[in-house]
């Protein structure tokens, strides 16, 4: 890749000679040297915008990568799929979409190695689409993540109220609100220190989960011998064939989102060429124990015609989660108490990554002049606060709406986010797809990129075809076997109101679809940066999957 050198740097190196009409002035060229490298400066200085710091690690990236994955959708949520598809079915779908998740992740993985950036989905709608899906990506994305911090604080609530029944349930959503301000308001390597401690947490309430699951089956905590009799009921291992797991993998899918925000935190990461890939490439192995032991385990435990598992939905629903449900089988009646608490520190969780999500993205749209300019300020710590700020005013607002008697409001609003996590995931994919294709027609080598996402072009293909079926099937139980007018709107709420924010841009920019010779693949890579100081030059590793990933793309040329 070629190295842009026609900035004011550039400028120095090949200006023309300042030749005196003064004899007698033989300074002139020192003088009018400084003053030329004094007005580069004082331009540099006016025209640099103001910018986050790389301060997050290896380790951290590590563990937000984890705790996007395992959210309450795995600890409360799952078990409905079991009902759905029976243990089998539950299996396969939750395998069909842990590999569309895989492909995903990837492909993020090799733009944002490429292009560092805050805001993946707007910056790389808006290069390799066209400027307006990328302005209906950036914020449907704040929007979706600002309601889901709204839904959180509720939660909260609810969870604490367990243990305190007589308390008002605002006091603790108020209080877990301070909480995630503070941990993204004190620097990016707080928040990164408090995602990592709370998925830690999340990681070994799963491993625990996992061996008490073994020992239940096996009968060692005292119980009868399991074995695989539930895989034998009625019902099992597969429930309404391939109609069961196509509504298993709805949930599944659903249950998943959270897991881009990994490609978000590469705007603040100190070493993106290391440790981007090396997350990225974690990703297929944390989904197949997280989510595919859990799963093997409810299904081996709990037969799927147990009620509860249609009935836990929600944080109040936790006594009757399929995880309380399986510690329960093994003798400890104190799990309900235990999963309480790991939920509790699970919807912090969600709600501290959603509002870093949010303020970032709002960051980067403002800084596009997509949003207001007061929005691009930050601290000397590199702390969007002002994005922030108004990230948790909206979403305390949201807060309040649902405290009202009337929750049509609240359900509305939640109901316009239905399905956008479904959206972005569909947006990277097509991201990846333009990407590649203009890489390789504007001349550059796989071997330049810092990441190379494997079975190309099948993984953007193969996700983009599952989460069409997805987006579609979701409003399938509208439809069938009656069609519920006020369930069909409220699902594609979503849908509506993606298209306003593109026909909006669209129109009143006149933006057009980019061609692959014209994508922008030179400013703002990583190779930029690390030339430019703005990124530390770390020695690359190449392992085997690199090494594998090289010979995998000359195979298939």
């Amino acid at each position: 890749m070629s190295n842009n050198s026609d900035g004011v740097f550039g400028a120095l190196h090949h200006r023309d000679p300042v030749v005196s009409e003064n004899p007698g002035s033989a300074n002139i060229y020192e003088f009018v040297e400084e003053k030329h490298i004094d007005d580069v400066k004082s331009m540099e200085s006016t025209k640099q915008p103001p910018k986050l710091q790389r301060k997050l690690k290896g380790r951290q990236m590590g563990m937000i990568a984890i705790g996007g994955t395992i959210g309450t959708g795995l600890f409360i949520g799952s078990g409905s799929t079991l009902a759905d598809a029976g243990p089998a079915g539950a299996l396969v779908a939750f395998a069909v979409m842990g590999s569309m998740v895989f492909f995903v992740c990837t492909s993020l993985g090799e733009m944002s190695t490429f292009i560092p950036t805050s805001d993946p989905f707007n910056h790389f709608g808006a290069r390799f689409l066209d400027p307006a899906l990328g302005f209906a990506f950036g914020w449907n994305y704040w929007y979706s993540w600002m309601l889901t911090v709204g839904s959180e604080l509720v939660a909260c609530g609810i969870i604490v109220q367990y243990w305190l029944p007589n308390l008002n349930s605002a006091i603790w959503s108020v209080i877990s609100l301070l909480v995630m301000f503070s941990f993204n308001a004190i620097s990016v390597r707080g928040y990164g220190e408090a995602e990592f401690w709370m998925a830690s947490l999340k990681v070994s309430a799963v491993l625990v989960f996992v061996v008490v699951g073994i020992l239940t089956v096996t009968g060692a905590t005292g119980g009868e011998f399991i074995g695989g009799k539930n895989w034998h009921v009625e019902g099992a291992p597969f429930k309404d064939h391939i109609v069961g797991v196509l509504k298993a993998c709805i949930v599944a899918a659903f249950s998943m989102q959270g897991t881009e925000i990994v490609g978000i935190t590469v705007g603040e990461c100190a070493n993106p060429r290391r440790e981007v890939p090396r997350v990225i490439r974690s990703v297929f192995w944390r989904i197949l124990f997280f989510y595919i032991a859990s799963i093997l385990i409810i299904g081996l435990v709990i037969p799927n015609s147990n009620p509860n598992l249609v009935s836990a939905s929600g944080a109040s629903d936790i006594a009757i989660s399929p995880f309380t449900l399986v510690i329960k089988a093994a003798g400890a009646d104190w799990a309900a108490h235990v999963m309480n608490a790991v939920v509790l520190v699970t919807v912090l969780s969600a709600g501290n990554s959603g509002l870093y999500a949010c303020t970032r993205v709002l960051w980067v749209l403002a800084n596009e002049g997509k949003a207001p300019r007061l929005l691009r300020r930050v601290t000397k710590y590199g702390i969007p606060l002002w994005a922030l700020g108004f990230t948790s005013l909206c979403s305390a607002i949201i807060f309040c709406i649902s405290l009202a008697g009337n929750q049509s409001v609240y359900v509305f609003l939640i109901n316009l986010s239905g399905l956008t996590g479904m959206g972005f995931w569909l947006g990277i994919s097509l991201c990846h797809w333009r990407f590649r294709r203009s890489y390789i027609a504007q001349g550059y080598s796989l071997d330049d990129l810092p990441y190379v996402a494997s079975f190309f072009p099948f993984g953007p293909v193969y996700a983009c075809t599952l989460l069409v079926i997805i987006i579609i099937g979701q409003g399938y139980s509208t439809i069938w076997p009656k069609f519920d007018a006020v369930s069909f709107v409220s699902t594609y709420l979503a849908i509506p109101l993606f298209l306003v924010f593109w026909l909006t841009w669209k129109l009143t920019k006149r933006t057009k679809w980019i061609k692959l010779m014209d994508i922008d693949l030179t400013s703002g890579t990583l190779l930029e940066m690390e030339q430019n100081g703005d990124i530390e030059v770390f020695a690359q590793e190449e392992g085997g999957w690199r090494k594998y990933t090289k010979w995998f793309h000359r195979k298939s040329d």
